[in-house]
């Protein structure tokens, strides 16, 4: 069956935009559910395979998965679940019609399904890759039609782009938290500037260090604020250079003294995607090391708290004295933490032991 023009305006548009709303697909589904009429409508996104493979269900209508606790028994898919991914990509089942032949197990399920409310059901399962599999679902207390099955097989292919869609964002979404904590937890933030060195975008991280450290804000569209002349000069004809030609080599940039803030300028990726060329500066965020760095250092080399207290601060370049005096001990016994330190850790001075503790976690904010 054809879609009309009320279905692509009432149900393709919501399914496009679902995937921002909490629960997904929400309005869909429940529009789904008011075209035909049925009692519960879902749409079930299965991330993996195997027993512990997350599943997702957005519903609307009628909560089957509360009935079926409240009943003590299992839901459609928790109970047909090899039936399920038995399904053929496209068609429309029964799931009822998958187990004519057996008619105790007919039986049995049409009792569990009687429980719940339930007389019929329509099932597609949608075309995925190896990364999820996804079913829409639809069910009601009295028989399903032939227009219903033909609705659900004429929307199988448009809900198959709007998950893989949902699970290419929700991962690309994930990677991009992923890599701003990292970039965050090793003192690094980014910005993308345009060729006129004026500021695309800037990661949260960033943004807020300048705008604490640097009384200025990281605003789109305007010039990199906080940056004495020389600088403010460097980095535009930088960004000119790197606008004209993208196969030019990284290049360092002290964008300020105080705050120390140094910047690794290099041509920006995918800059066809943005409003106009751009280059990424990848900057450095100074800050102390936390109140956890010791605690972390301890637990990977098995130290005591006060030697990975002493390890954090010659790291932090103080001299044996200076960090005596910092963690209020006597010369000698700061000498003899630094002694044991050596031995366990098998460095060989202070230089080997601000190498190890910069290669830990510890330096991790």
């Amino acid at each position: 069956m054809a879609l009309t023009s009320n279905d692509e305006t009432d149900l393709l548009i919501p399914l496009f935009q679902g995937s921002a709303e909490n629960p997904r697909f929400s309005t869909f589904l429940e529009r789904l559910r008011r075209r035909t009429q049925a009692d519960y409508v879902s749409l079930i996104l299965r991330m993996g395979d195997g027993a512990h493979a997350a599943i997702v269900e957005s519903h609307a209508g009628i909560d089957l998965r509360k009935r079926a606790r409240e009943s003590e028994q299992q839901g459609p898919f928790d109970l047909d679940r090899y039936l399920y991914d038995s399904l053929r990509p496209g068609r429309v089942y029964s799931i009822g019609e998958m187990i004519d032949h057996d008619p105790v197990a007919r039986a049995d399920r049409n009792r569990r399904m009687a429980k719940l409310g339930i007389s019929d059901e329509r099932v597609v399962r949608i075309a995925g890759g190896e990364r999820y599999s996804a079913w829409l679902l639809m069910a009601r207390a009295r028989e399903c039609t032939a227009a219903d099955s033909a609705l659900l097989s004429s929307l199988a292919p448009y809900v198959a782009i709007a998950v893989e869609n949902l699970v290419v964002m929700d991962r690309d979404r994930l990677a991009a938290r992923i890599n701003a904590v990292g970039l965050e937890r090793t003192g690094k933030g980014w910005m993308l500037l345009d060729a006129e060195a004026r500021v695309v975008a800037a990661d949260p991280a960033l943004a807020e260090f300048w705008q604490t450290h640097c009384g200025a804000a990281l605003r789109p569209g305007e010039r990199v604020l906080g940056l004495d002349l020389a600088a403010e000069r460097k980095l535009a004809a930088i960004a000119a250079e790197m606008a004209q030609d993208r196969t030019l080599s990284a290049r360092p940039l002290l964008l300020r003294d105080t705050p120390h803030i140094e910047a690794l300028l290099m041509p920006a990726e995918n800059a066809e995607a943005l409003a106009a060329p751009a280059i990424l500066a990848l900057c450095t965020l100074p800050r102390p090391h936390s109140d956890q760095s010791a605690e972390r250092l301890a637990a990977v080399f098995d130290l005591p708290r006060r030697e990975a207290e002493l390890a954090m601060a010659l790291a932090d370049g103080h001299s044996i004295a200076e960090a005596a005096e910092r963690m209020g001990l006597t010369l000698e016994t700061a000498r003899n933490y630094s002694k044991r330190l050596y031995a366990k850790l098998g460095v060989r001075g202070q230089a080997e032991l601000v190498r190890l503790v910069y290669q830990s976690s510890a330096v991790m904010a």
